[in-house]
């Protein structure tokens, strides 16, 4: 089985703060990583049946949609979109369970990831990562994950604005993050004291590097409420633009 390092006091923690109050469930993050890694550190990902009845393949970030909350007539109830990749434990399960060292967790930025060349495809560590990150390539027989885009990150031709994973930069609503979460003074560290950032499934004890931020409670009205508060909106005059949709819409 595989060891762990021994990382330095100090070592930075790459990952991402992921706000679920913003996340909008577009799937642009899933496209960017699925666009970047086929070509990059662990391409390619395969796709199966990718036109067919039952397309499938190999993504690292995949996105959740749930429907939470209760009240009457649904209103204060609301759609939470949930991003899954992998997190990047400090005590990674995965790693500790490889019989071959393949999967492995870098000391100088707290990265875990795979060498393909010692990966025998045994599956053991999709079976120790209760956060289901791992994915099976069955056409080079090997496992594949996310690697918080480590050629983008540290690749000095890359202007620094843009060092960061795919699905960062491609956010429109600006609900990804990614910093040095070993860091206090980190712009992604502040987000998470500020805002309860919290581990998923912190009971298991794999202290996951990427955090998520919980959604903002939003005030909801109750149905007489908000029956009185339309009827104010209907005496409300209409300006410009609006004017102009009135008029196409009533026709």
């Amino acid at each position: 089985m595989t060891s762990l390092p021994n990382r330095e006091p100090g070592a930075p923690r790459l990952g991402l703060v992921i706000d679920l109050d913003t996340c909008v469930g577009c799937h642009a993050c899933a496209v960017a990583c699925k666009q970047w890694n086929a070509g990059g550190h662990m391409a390619p990902l395969t796709d199966y049946d990718a036109y067919g009845a039952g397309p499938d393949g190999v993504w690292f970030n995949r996105i959740h949609s749930f429907e939470a909350g209760t009240g009457d007539s649904g209103c204060g109830s609301r759609t939470t979109n949930f991003p899954r990749s992998c997190l990047h434990c400090e005590q990674p399960a995965c790693v500790t369970v490889c019989p071959t060292g393949a999967s492995y967790k870098r000391v100088e930025d707290g990265i875990v990831l795979v060498n393909e060349d010692l990966c025998i495809g045994c599956k053991l560590c999709s079976w120790a990562c209760p956060y289901g990150a791992r994915e099976f390539d069955q056409d080079v027989g090997v496992m594949k994950k996310c690697t918080l885009c480590i050629d983008r990150i540290h690749n000095e031709t890359i202007a620094e604005a843009e060092r960061v994973p795919a699905c960062v930069m491609v956010c429109p609503t600006s609900a990804r993050h990614f910093g040095d979460l070993a860091d206090p003074s980190s712009a992604v560290s502040k987000l998470v004291a500020e805002r309860g950032g919290y581990d998923l499934m912190p009971e298991l004890g794999y202290e996951p590097t990427n955090k998520y931020l919980p959604p903002r409670p939003r005030p909801t009205l109750a149905l007489d409420e908000r029956v009185t508060k339309d009827s104010a909106n209907d005496d409300l005059p209409l300006h410009g633009l609006l004017k102009w949709a009135d008029r196409i819409l009533a026709r």
